[in-house]
């Protein structure tokens, strides 16, 4: 029986984070993986919540976070990164299930975002499924 994951995904940079999806979808059925739910949240600061209500589930046994934090005129993706990464470290601690994390920056430039959106979806997928091995 595969294990089944679910995904948090941004919608602020929908159409770059939609080429994650389709990465991350094929990177999980290489790793007998089976993506079981596909939740959009505005943006970075609202997926700690949304993998803790899925990680909450008996039936989910993993997780990814995809998305972009830019870096803007002012420090704020930064912090923003700083307090999003350490809440998702912390849900893995407190439910003992892995996240991949797949979140662009924070800080990353425009010219960066386009060459690292498939491999930061895909590397996310495989450390889950490394994690459930």
């Amino acid at each position: 029986m595969p294990k089944r994951i679910a995904l948090v995904l941004g919608s602020f940079h929908k159409n770059e984070v939609t080429d994650m999806l389709e990465e991350a979808r094929s990177a999980a059925r290489e790793h007998g993986l089976e993506i079981v739910e596909e939740v959009w949240v505005h943006g970075s600061i609202e997926k700690p919540l949304a993998l803790k209500r899925l990680l909450l589930r008996d039936d989910i046994h993993g997780a990814a976070a995809l998305g972009i934090i830019e870096r803007g005129s002012t420090k704020h993706g930064l912090v923003m990164g700083e307090v999003v990464y350490d809440a998702i470290i912390r849900l893995q601690l407190e439910f003992m299930k892995p996240i991949g994390l797949g979140i662009l920056g924070p800080e990353i430039l425009p010219d960066q975002i386009q060459p690292r959106l498939r491999p930061y979806a895909r590397e996310a997928i495989v450390a889950v499924a490394q994690m459930l091995q």
